[in-house]
């Protein structure tokens, strides 16, 4: 099958996080025949997927997601979410940008590549997991403790988050921004509106220090990434009547941070500063993930240089956006960096991918197996 065809069936399967709803059945199917050795590792309810062929180095390792975050509303589709259509000239469905085109497009440059290249040095590896748009727990992260435990190293890895901003080729991510989350209950006395002499507000007693926190610089970045930001996610208070002073007040906020900061001083400074304003409680900290970068080396040299011969674009290196599974490569001491479609419409109604982005993706996926893997 091509890169459309292949896309298009693996949209077709409803793989609402954590299902993967068949998609890695196909993979395995397709990749089995090129020689790849296919390992299942099922997690609590998730499944994922190790394949490898090869076993020299250097080992350069494809990374991908076949689950989807929910569709929404069906009557803001124009067309079913799972039922992939080609529309003027883009391939609409859930999951089409965010990532089963890339999959589908590392699968048919494998392909490729090995075909016309037999005698390639090092390995080539691919982890799919259906747990990457969930809490991220049983899918690429148990992976990566399994890998570790059976001493595989990992040079390269290049995921295919959809990592372009206004056409192919604009944007590489070769990092991400630490996420560290936090849930806050500030407890008051419910009572009536008329007598707060009575009760005691939680949503007065804490707008002072959730101001002071909005307030706060938390440091200037670096070379590799922007300021540490801090937002509120959601606020929730009262019984729904207009008459009633609520009697807790709870609060979710999300730091993306830098390198300059850690997760450590980040908690003693928020901790510090509900003190001084008068709130005794403390929050509870839940760390998504760290900050990594990959500044340079061969893998963004060569996915660079891909991007340029192939695309004619000079890619901008980034390190914005949200969290993905490349957190958890890091950790092995990868080189690790993320190319994938336009990210326009993830996560929305009527997701699409441009279809003449689809073999130009695979032309560039190929191009860096062949610097990487001469």
């Amino acid at each position: 099958m091509n890169v459309l065809q292949l896309a298009s069936t693996l949209i077709a399967f409803p793989s609402e996080t954590p299902a993967d709803g068949g998609c890695q059945s196909v993979i395995a199917e397709h990749l089995q025949p090129l020689g790849f050795a296919i390992t299942w590792l099922r997690f609590g309810a998730v499944s994922n997927l190790w394949a490898k062929c090869g076993t020299g180095s250097p080992l350069l390792v494809f990374v991908g997601h076949t689950d989807v975050v929910p569709p929404g509303p069906l009557d803001a589709w124009e067309s079913p979410p799972f039922e992939p259509q080609v529309r003027n000239g883009r391939l609409y469905g859930r999951g089409a940008a965010d990532m089963k085109s890339s999959i589908a497009a590392f699968m048919v440059a494998v392909g490729a590549f090995l075909t016309q290249h037999p005698a390639h040095s090092g390995s080539i590896g691919l982890i799919i997991t259906s747990d990457e748009e969930g809490p991220a727990v049983d899918g690429t992260a148990r992976v990566v403790e399994w890998l570790r435990a059976r001493g595989e190293h990992i040079d390269y890895c290049l995921v295919g988050e959809p990592s372009c901003e206004q056409r192919l080729g604009d944007v590489v991510k070769n990092g991400r921004r630490g996420s560290l989350n936090a849930r806050l209950t500030i407890p008051g006395r419910q009572g009536h509106v008329a007598y707060p002499h009575l009760a005691e507000n939680p949503i007065h007693s804490g707008l002072p220090a959730l101001t002071a926190l909005l307030n706060e610089h938390w440091d200037d970045g670096d070379l590799d990434f922007p300021p540490t930001s801090f937002q509120i996610s959601n606020l929730n208070a009262g019984t729904g009547a207009d008459n009633v002073i609520p009697g807790k007040l709870d609060v979710r906020f999300n730091f993306r941070f830098s390198g300059k900061s850690d997760e450590a001083d980040l908690r003693y400074r928020v901790e510090q500063i509900l003190k001084k304003n008068g709130v005794a409680a403390k929050p509870e900290w839940i760390l998504s993930g760290r900050p990594f970068v990959t500044p340079g080396g061969a893998l963004v040299t060569a996915l660079k240089e891909s991007i340029r011969d192939t695309l004619g674009v000079d890619a901008r290196l980034s390190t914005t956006g949200g969290t993905s599974d490349g957190r958890f490569i890091a950790t092995l001491g990868a080189e690790v960096a993320e190319f994938g479609p336009i990210n326009q419409s993830i996560h929305q109604a009527n997701e699409h991918v441009l279809v003449n982005d689809l073999p130009r993706l695979v032309h560039v996926y190929q191009d860096v197996l062949k610097r990487l893997l001469p």
